[in-house]
């Protein structure tokens, strides 16, 4: 068994729970700030409010939100461009969707999404609608399985999505694994998209799950603050940190955790000063 080297720990300092209340009002006084309309336009969530079709809305997001990694204005130009390639009719698109059509893609890249990638994954997601009808049909599925089986959704979902039709192995990494211990990041941000009610940025066009069962989309910097305010202990950035801090959040607000990540993210945003006695690790990278 590999030994931690002198001086280190294998945790960061972490608040105590009893303390975790006292965050409340300053993390609500800076959703107030974040959670507004023209954070849309600079975020790739403004693909769920360019259509008014709720499976335009579903598709377009959940495209968005899988190639959401980077520049948020980057991101926003190129899946701006996917949108173009299927005509601004994402579902149309793809529930009509054959073989013959993959030259739409023909020079799309993004990152190390490649046009091989996005063919798979459309043509997953034309499969889907068929079956399905619905996009949130088929969430609602994995979800009733996900309990079935005492497994996470995310892993579920996982399996199901590669399950309904062949194809390059290499995609898979786009489509996160909560058993592969990943942070699932992307996909959790497609949910909050998708599931939070009463908010002005969040959509809440689904309903096949309660938006308490959200995770919070654990990203390197909400997962920095996290750990200078003692609200996340464990030094990777993985599914185990995620469950850490959303159980940790739940105590705020057991209905709507994910309205947290507004407020972690929104630290960095508008570069906020954390308050002394907030701060519980100073030397956080």
């Amino acid at each position: 068994m590999a030994r931690s080297k002198p001086g280190r720990t294998s945790r960061h300092k972490t608040v105590a729970l009893k303390r975790i209340p006292e965050f409340g009002p300053w993390f609500d006084e800076i959703i107030r700030k974040v959670e507004v309309p023209s954070y849309i336009d600079h975020d790739p969530i403004c693909f769920m409010h360019m259509y008014s079709g709720k499976q335009d809305r579903l598709l377009a997001g959940f495209l968005a939100a899988i190639m959401a990694w980077g520049r948020r204005d980057i991101v926003i130009s190129k899946v701006g461009e996917l949108m173009e390639r299927m005509n601004h009719q994402p579902e149309k698109f793809i529930r009509n969707y054959s073989p013959d059509q993959s030259s739409a893609f023909d020079g799309f890249k993004h990152r190390t999404f490649t046009a091989a990638d996005v063919d798979y994954l459309v043509t997953i997601l034309s499969k889907i609608l068929h079956e399905y009808h619905d996009f949130e049909n088929f969430w609602a599925d994995v979800r009733k399985q996900s309990i079935a089986e005492n497994r996470e959704l995310i892993a579920v979902f996982h399996e199901r999505f590669f399950n309904v039709a062949e194809g390059p192995w290499r995609t898979r990494k786009h489509i996160a694994d909560s058993e592969k211990n990943s942070s699932c990041k992307r996909l959790y941000l497609y949910l909050r998209w998708a599931v939070r009610k009463n908010s002005v940025v969040d959509t809440g066009l689904m309903n096949f799950m309660p938006q308490s069962e959200l995770m919070i989309p654990l990203d390197v910097h909400v997962a920095r603050q996290a750990r200078i305010l003692g609200l996340l202990g464990r030094k990777q950035n993985d599914w185990k940190a995620v469950t850490e801090l959303t159980r940790k959040l739940r105590i705020l607000d057991p209905d709507d955790p994910g309205k947290y990540d507004y407020a972690l993210f929104g630290i960095g945003v508008l570069n906020l000063e954390v308050p002394e006695n907030f701060i519980v690790n100073k030397r956080i990278k």
